[in-house]
């Protein structure tokens, strides 16, 4: 049986993990799940993997709390010694994290097929690690699974047009499968007291507005300007709410509410007003759930969301697009895709 050894390390690929695990388990492909340790809080990683139903991993590497070099380079150790124990066919990655590069950096290292999933997007801004993580790894990677067709063009621009192929937007799988479940199960509204329509949710964690006190300094403002007119609920990250502890900030009159978990956060969102956000991630969810969001950055990967007028940058004083569907992100079926694919390339 054909064996795929996945990594994942933070919370956006454990929801992209989901529903292609599955997918690869269906098309008769054995899967090695190989998680990293890069979020470690147990409301960032554990309750990911009970609530999606995710396989136990078969190894933890335990890799958090260092510098970008220190981290990428203990994973980039214990990745090796996991693929040459564990003898993949093929590796497979997510997104644009430490983890994601150290995985692709490894395999490529060993010789070893690597598949990218969400390969080809681009911000365009190469003081941000997370661009430097996804462009390394697109061009060291065999597969590339695009959500869309921006994506392959980006691509296509780098000289890369092998391997690549558009198979919608896998976090699309999960929000389709999940929030039916999430209805029923969860009760973060009455836990945090808030009613449907009258909040919006915010999160920040990238490292270029939490490094940068000048930077948090002005999303605070902007978080406490809106706050004058509607509440405003923050599930904080680990890395901002330790930022707040040390440094005694914190938005006023902004409600900060511990990490929740993937039922309670998509509930949370369908129940909102508007997301204000510089998670990638959370920019697509959004989307799903057809709520307006606001980025808290320059610049975004997710430009489709930007054309379709259901996503703005909150540096951006122009009046939005009319919202339009964005037909990119796909039916719900990319997970199958992706399985199909990996498993025609390993036979």
């Amino acid at each position: 049986m054909p064996r795929v050894l996945t990594i994942v390390g933070a919370r956006p690929q454990f929801i992209k993990a989901a529903p292609v695990s599955r997918a690869l388990r269906q098309a008769g492909l054995e899967e090695i799940l190989v998680h990293t340790g890069q979020h470690f809080d147990p409301m960032m990683s554990d309750v990911f993997f009970e609530e999606l139903e995710i396989p136990k991993p078969a190894r933890n590497l335990d890799v958090h709390g260092l510098s970008h070099g220190a981290m990428t380079a203990r994973m980039l150790e214990g990745l090796e010694a996991a693929m040459v124990a564990d003898k993949p066919n093929l590796v497979l990655v997510y997104g644009d994290t430490n983890s994601t590069l150290a995985g692709g950096l490894a395999a490529a290292k060993l010789r070893i097929p690597l598949a990218h999933v969400e390969a080809g997007l681009r911000s365009f801004n190469r003081a941000m690690p997370e661009e430097v993580n996804r462009v390394l790894v697109d061009h060291v990677s065999d597969l590339l699974f695009c959500p869309t067709q921006a994506a392959v063009d980006h691509l296509a621009a780098e000289g890369i047009t092998r391997g690549v192929s558009v198979t919608g937007d896998v976090m699309y799988d999960t929000t389709l499968a999940a929030i039916d479940k999430a209805r029923s199960r969860s009760e973060v509204l009455a836990r945090l007291g808030v009613a449907r329509g009258q909040y919006m949710v915010a999160t920040i964690h990238r490292a270029e507005n939490t490094d940068d006190p000048a930077r948090f300094e002005q999303i605070c403002r902007y978080l406490e300007d809106m706050a004058r007119d509607i509440q405003i609920i923050l599930p904080a990250h680990p890395r901002t709410a330790a930022l707040m502890r040390r440094t005694g900030r914190t938005p006023k009159g902004v409600r900060v509410v511990e990490p929740l978990g993937y039922l309670d956060m998509a509930l949370l969102v369908n129940a909102s007003v508007g997301v204000l956000t510089d998670s990638g991630g959370l920019q697509k969810e959004a989307y799903f759930h057809r709520v307006p969001c606001v980025t808290l950055r320059d610049e975004t990967e997710w430009v489709e969301t930007l054309a379709a007028g259901w996503n703005r940058l909150w540096t951006d004083s122009e009046p939005q697009p009319q919202r339009t569907d964005i037909p990119d992100y796909g039916d719900g079926r990319a997970a199958e895709t992706i399985a199909s694919t990996v498993a025609r390339f390993l036979a």
